[in-house]
């Protein structure tokens, strides 16, 4: 068997590792398929490519994460070609990009080889991050509360004065994507949340959210999804989340749901974090 070869992506990898994302079922908007998040990557992450016989049969991506305890090494994608499945093309790929000791974290699926994979190099399952959709009329605005359009190097601004993490490039991109908006949670004179809403199709919902020390995180969350428009909207939440009963008596399900895995549970906040599976 010819072997795989690891190395850094290209802007013309795009189309292999566009076939590689639909051959795992990863067809949709903001996934391995769409050119605006793979570019998102190239920009700011680091993106490495499995290639045998000169065809690319698998991808990987990390970036790091400025947070406000230090930088953290997130993986946010890892696909092989399931026909290259067995190689040892993702513990190749995944060995590029966590080549040096530090704080690491992921949203792993459920894919039977993914777990063992990542617990190899260093990480534990902690929490369930959890796709929950469902009706936004079914979400009722908490009291005191109400939401406005913002640009998002003010969203970016908040966010870096609240909890240390850098997102001034992940806003700007996450506004792009279809039906994307910045938005500001008020409750009274005082915003306390701010973040980015989105995505196509059963995509759009809320992206990422931040949320001010003082604030319920419950009640941001809520006021957020409370003010989109559509009939129908998504958020991912950790299991832990105090919004999800609340989300769940109001009719929402669980559509699915990854594992959060790092090297150290405090690297998220599961009953504060609002984030985007792909790019946390």
């Amino acid at each position: 068997m010819t072997a795989i070869e690891v190395r850094a992506a290209v802007p013309g990898d795009r189309p292999g590792i566009a076939a590689v994302a639909l051959a795992n079922g990863q067809g949709e908007e903001w996934a391995g398929a769409d050119p605006a998040y793979v570019g998102h990557l190239l920009a700011h992450g680091t993106v490495v490519v499995g290639v045998r016989g000169g065809s690319v049969v698998g991808f990987g991506a990390a970036r790091t994460l400025a947070l406000g305890g230090g930088p953290v090494s997130m993986l946010c994608d890892l696909f092989v070609d399931p026909a290259a499945h067995g190689t040892g093309c993702g513990r190749a790929l995944l060995a590029a990009l966590w080549s040096a000791p530090g704080s690491r974290m992921t949203f792993s699926s459920l894919h039977s080889s993914a777990l063992p994979l990542y617990a190899s190099f260093g990480v534990d399952a902690w929490w369930p991050l959890l796709y929950l959709q469902g009706p936004v009329s079914a979400v009722a605005m908490p009291a005191g509360w109400r939401t406005v359009r913002a640009g998002p190097a003010e969203v970016s601004r908040l966010e870096l004065a609240w909890t240390g993490a850098d997102r001034s490039a992940d806003h700007p991109a996450w506004s792009r994507r279809p039906g994307g908006a910045s938005v500001l949670a008020w409750h009274g004179r005082e915003v306390m949340a701010a973040g980015t809403v989105g995505g196509a199709g059963e995509e759009f919902g809320l992206t990422h959210l931040a949320v001010a020390p003082a604030a319920g995180a419950a009640d941001a969350v809520l006021a957020v999804l409370a003010s989109l428009p559509g009939q129908t909207a998504r958020v991912c939440l950790p299991g832990p989340h105090p919004a999800v009963r609340a989300l769940l008596a109001a009719g929402w399900r669980v559509a699915e749901f990854d594992l959060y895995m790092a090297t150290d549970p405090g690297l998220l906040d599961p009953r504060r974090a609002v984030p985007s599976p792909a790019l946390a």
